[in-house]
């Protein structure tokens, strides 16, 4: 038995029961469009600036297909294409640098500002309860993309975390990321400073 979403497309929900092998009460979430992230799909080298999706996001003049949502004059804000939670902002100097020791005093406080306005509008448009904030500096750190220096602005709402990642390894996401790029973008200051 496999059941579309309401909108009729997005994942499949399948019951365990008619699926090969013993039953085990589990429902499965079909979810094959995650497959390009474990693939690692356009996912650059330390190769440089020519493979980066973010330098690829800053060049571009569509905003809304590269997920930009705002941009400064040395740092943009841009949805995680994989986000942990709706409205995974990240930070991101039109520089193709990877350590924050290499950022100009100029980039370091368009970073602070952009984080201040990024939390902000999460709270004028999503109302989260907190947010963690935070930089992985090298692979090793955690950094999916670890030669372009990102800032993460992860909102969080009391019970966010169930156990679908933890068992299910999937992410539940109530929106699609154009819809929260454009609810993030029309609420986005002008002069781009303070929400």
């Amino acid at each position: 038995m496999a059941d579309r979403g309401s909108d009729g497309g997005g994942a499949d929900l399948q019951d365990a029961g008619d699926l090969a092998g013993e039953p085990d009460g589990f429902g499965r979430l079909w979810t094959p469009h995650r497959m390009v992230y474990i693939g690692g799909q356009d996912k650059p080298s330390d190769a440089g600036e020519a493979t980066c999706p973010f330098c690829r996001a800053a060049a571009t003049d569509d905003d809304a297909a590269a997920l930009v949502v705002a941009r400064g004059r040395t740092c943009f804000a841009v949805l995680n294409l994989y986000p942990y939670n709706s409205g995974h902002l990240m930070l991101v100097p039109y520089r193709h640098v990877a350590d924050y020791t290499e950022l100009t005093e100029a980039e370091v406080s368009e970073v602070s500002a952009l984080t201040r306005t990024a939390m902000g509008v999460l709270r004028e448009v999503m109302a989260p309860h907190g947010f963690n904030l935070g930089m992985n500096q090298g692979a090793v750190a955690g950094a999916g993309i670890a030669a372009h220096l990102h800032q993460h602005v992860v909102p969080r709402w009391a019970g966010d975390s169930n156990f679908l990642p933890i068992v299910a390894r999937t992410k539940a996401m109530p929106e699609l990321l154009g819809d929260t790029r454009e609810r993030l973008a029309a609420a986005w200051p002008t002069d781009g400073t303070d929400a």
